[in-house]
């Protein structure tokens, strides 16, 4: 499911890249950004509200930790724009709870083929020695972040990996990426009528649905 391009060839949407750059911002006691600026006898905390309003910038504290990503932006705009969307690639076991590292083939094959179509919060990415993949990974579309597009260019031959293959799994991918940004939570039952409600909550075991809505009383 993957293909290897050449130096030359230009960042685009399924590439997937090593040692990206993930920030974290710190934040202090009343889980706002730490912001500090030096003073003759020590550092004093600025307001994040009073940074905010006058329009102001400053240096913050961050934590920052090297991740696996796979690129999100779009083709078009990952060759010019200022920074190029990742959605972060982990071990698939961190990312599916009812996978481990050890469940046999069977179990495998049930989650990639049925599971996957359920779950829109992730996309799975099999095993490739020469990906460095040791063991199944996949793509966490909960844990989204930005890397400066140059710097990308610059070290693209030591950080790109690879990326997805044209044929079937990078149009599947970007479906993928489609279905979760534009998913619309609803209660299933709002449409319904009161006697169409009640025969739901027969079929869900009698448990009774929270909320009623105004035409369900």
């Amino acid at each position: 499911m993957y293909t290897f391009p050449d130096i030359g060839e230009p960042i685009r949407q399924g590439d997937i890249f090593r040692w990206l750059p993930k920030l974290e911002i710190v934040l202090g006691s009343a889980n706002l950004p730490l912001l500090v600026e030096p003073e003759k006898e020590g550092v004093r905390e600025i307001d994040w509200f009073q940074l905010a309003q006058s329009g102001s910038q400053t240096v913050a504290n961050a934590l920052v930790k090297p991740v696996l990503g796979i690129v999100i932006t779009q083709d078009c705009d990952a060759e010019r724009c200022v920074n190029v969307a990742f959605a972060e690639v982990r071990p698939f076991s961190d990312i599916y709870v009812n996978f481990s590292d050890d469940s046999k083939t069977g179990a495998v094959v049930d989650i990639v083929t049925e599971h996957s179509r359920k779950n829109q919060k992730w996309y799975y990415l099999a095993d490739n020695n020469r990906m460095g993949f040791e063991r199944k990974m996949g793509v966490d579309f909960l844990s989204v972040f930005e890397v400066n597009r140059e710097m990308l260019e610059m070290y693209k031959d030591r950080m790109r990996l690879g990326r997805l293959d044209d044929n079937v799994a990078w149009p599947h991918f970007r479906e993928r990426v489609a279905e979760f940004f534009r998913r619309y939570p609803y209660n299933e039952w709002y449409p319904l009528n009161l006697d169409e409600v009640n025969v739901y909550e027969q079929k869900h075991g009698g448990n009774k649905v929270d909320p009623y809505y105004p035409w369900q009383t």
